[in-house]
């Protein structure tokens, strides 16, 4: 754990865990949170600076509200290739939004990067300390399939895309349960932000 500056954590978890809930409990608590997923987002949006390198490697995948999401993802699914293109433009922007947002919040005792694929995608990816939220497989499938337009068969490649549950939590420096009542996912949330508070250079 470094001394100076912010110490960073990683928030992570499967979907349907609850990470979206906890990342916006981290904001009412007045801890800076950066949503690599929205910013993504807001690159491929309406004007989004990502459009034009994105429409150059996949012409007619873009338009006037940015990127038509069932194009590209025909142009890149299941074609290895095509998504390490896709990939090539999108992680460097979105890397260097993140830089932006940790000299923006410099003077923070904390900073959170919510990263759904944080362990596939980089491991510990640069994290002082990692959290994953995390919930019982049945609570986790009734979240994400009463989510419109989800079925078995979605759900199932989801998950296989992702690294399981349990190795998530066996790498985690602190696990989030968040299968329990908001009030006690927000008291044992505010228990793991005192024990960060207090770490020095040591390890979590």
């Amino acid at each position: 754990m470094k001394t100076i500056g912010p110490k960073i954590i990683g928030l992570t978890g499967s979907i349907g865990m609850g990470k979206s809930t906890v990342a916006g409990m981290l904001r009412e608590a007045g801890v800076p949170v950066f949503d690599a997923d929205a910013t993504v987002r807001a690159l491929q949006g309406p004007g989004g600076a990502l459009l034009p390198a994105i429409e150059a490697e996949f012409p007619g995948t873009t338009g006037p509200d940015g990127v038509d999401r069932g194009k590209l993802g025909a142009a890149v699914f299941g074609k290895p290739e095509a998504l390490a293109r896709l990939e090539a433009i999108v992680h460097p922007a979105v890397a260097i939004a993140r830089e932006q947002f940790l000299a923006q919040h410099c003077d923070s005792p904390m900073v959170v990067f919510d990263i759904p694929l944080l362990f596939e995608r980089t491991g510990r990816g640069g994290m002082d300390v990692v959290v994953v939220v995390s919930a019982p497989a049945p609570v986790q499938k009734a979240r994400v399939m009463a989510r419109p337009g989800m079925n078995e068969a979605k759900f199932a490649d989801i998950l296989a895309a992702q690294m399981p549950d349990a190795e998530k939590r066996a790498l985690a420096d602190y696990v989030l349960d968040t299968g329990t009542s908001l009030e006690e996912t927000r008291a044992a949330l505010a228990k793991v932000l005192d024990r960060i508070n207090h770490l020095d250079g040591n390890a979590p």
